[in-house]
């Protein structure tokens, strides 16, 4: 046996392996429940109003837009099951690019998470947080305070931080109850919606106005990028691939649970809302502004009851999205500082507990610093730009490992291969070309950013990572 096949065996064996240093402690149910949770944030009460918008104020068009874009997601998601599966290592998307493309480009990507993906996450949730708290309390010294706000943000990111600090099992149990509780206000509004509202939704699919077949297109594609920020986080369990059991099983099943699950919940909320509203009330408020339809629908259901259960909800849901969030990106740090691609120091894993303690921290302090400097909307865009890039690259490893790793234990096997590989890559590239067109200006940051990152690699990290090897 060559000395090549002999490397490359002890490789395989490597990545398949599922010895850690973590503790093996989330099963099936709390796999979904990381899924779920970070997916199932605030979204759900303002993004149907946005995909609304941007699909002409067609109903029925933009109910189609909402499962494509869970389509897309499960397609994505299928492929993170079998990479997920066949390598169950911390750091999740880092670790298929490093071993398919190398360590420039998986540097790229984590850099990139770093400093507007993962980072940019937690905080725009944290915001988030603070000012749904806020909704609860509209005429106190809080609501009308930016500073309070943004105060209270931090302290649910050092409050959350900690937690997990304490071992995932206590965050994986967080996430389970407030999984559980912020469910149960939403399905109220789902079920109630269905039942009692007196509206028939007109769900042809043509768009106001005099609009050709590319354009409703167009519209199509910038409506699906929408509910990318809505499905958001279908791929972070990979990132604690270390501290799922039996993960060769849970890791495919978690992923394709919670996709499925959250694309039906999004497209039976979003009806239950046009069962309740008239139309002509959902244009007039997205003409002013106002895109939070879930809240109306739930004061017209409960009247004034419905402000606060809706208020209950996006806490809890946000809560939930932010503890999910905090959890699992520093995993990709760990990874990263255990190449010798990072600072060493975030390498390192906590005595007792046994958790990415330093990466946990620094994590933390770019999200509070973000907090401190920037807002919601102008992260959400950046987020989900920076994720068709390298989420791509991702995809397309999947088909790198079959020819590299060919005798590879695969215990899930993506779809139709190779042909659904292809599909997601070129309507990834389609999105990321829309968003182009649309918004220059994020599209030009989120290309920026990774830049930044070959040039801080080639500067400070790459002497690492060959001494490493």
């Amino acid at each position: 046996m060559s000395d090549n096949n002999e490397s490359r065996i002890r490789q395989e064996e490597a990545l398949s392996s599922e010895k850690t240093e973590f503790k093996r402690e989330v099963g099936l149910f709390g796999g979904i429940s990381v899924l779920a949770g970070i997916m199932i944030g605030s979204g759900i009460f303002y993004i149907g109003g946005i995909v609304l918008l941007r699909c002409g104020m067609s109903l029925g068009l933009a109910l189609l837009v909402w499962v494509i874009g869970g389509l897309i997601t499960l397609m994505s998601g299928i492929c993170y099951a079998e990479l997920g599966a066949m390598m169950p290592k911390a750091g999740g998307s880092y670790v298929y690019l490093r071993e398919a493309y190398g360590e420039k480009v998986a540097f790229m990507s984590g850099f990139s998470n770093f400093i507007l993906g993962s980072s940019g996450s937690i905080a725009a949730l944290a915001v988030a947080f603070s000012a749904a708290i806020a909704s609860l309390m509209p005429e106190s010294a809080f609501a009308g305070s930016e500073l309070m706000q943004k105060g209270l943000g931090i302290a649910m990111v050092i409050v959350l931080t900690a937690i997990n600090i304490f071992g995932i099992k206590l965050g994986s149990t967080v996430q389970n109850i407030f999984m559980i509780l912020k469910m149960l206000p939403i399905a109220l509004i789902l079920i109630c919606g269905l039942i009692m509202g007196t509206e028939t939704p007109d769900l042809t699919m043509m768009p106001q106005g005099d609009v050709n077949l590319p354009a409703v297109i167009g519209m199509m594609a910038y409506g699906v990028v929408a509910t990318m920020w809505a499905y958001e986080g279908w791929m972070n369990l990979n990132g604690i691939a270390e501290e799922i059991k039996k993960p060769s099983r849970n890791i495919p099943l978690a992923i394709i649970f919670s996709i499925v699950g959250v694309t039906a919940l999004y497209v039976l909320f979003n009806f239950a809302v046009y069962r309740v509203l008239p139309y002509a009330t959902i244009v007039s408020m997205i003409d002013s502004g106002n895109n939070y339809l879930g809240t109306e629908a739930a004061n017209v259901l409960f009247g004034n009851a419905g402000g606060i259960i809706v208020a209950i909800a996006m806490v809890l849901a946000i809560f939930n999205s932010l503890n999910g969030c905090v959890m699992v990106f520093p995993r990709t740090y760990y990874a990263m500082a255990k190449d010798g691609a990072f600072f060493k120091s975030l390498g390192k894993l906590h005595p007792e507990y046994r958790t990415p303690v330093n990466a946990l921290i620094v994590s933390a302090l770019i999200s509070i610093a973000l907090i401190c400097t920037r807002n919601l909307s102008q992260l959400t865009s950046l987020v989900a730009f920076c994720g068709m890039i390298f989420n791509s690259l991702v995809f397309y490893a999947v088909k790198v490992f079959r020819k590299k790793y060919p005798d590879m234990k695969r215990p899930y096997k993506v779809w139709f291969y190779p042909v659904l590989i292809y599909v997601i890559i070129a309507i990834m590239a389609g999105l990321a070309i829309n968003t182009f067109v649309e918004d220059p200006m994020t599209s030009v940051i989120g290309l920026a950013v990774p830049a930044v990152g070959l040039v801080l690699y080639e500067l400070v990290f790459k002497k690492s990572v060959k001494a490493e090897a």
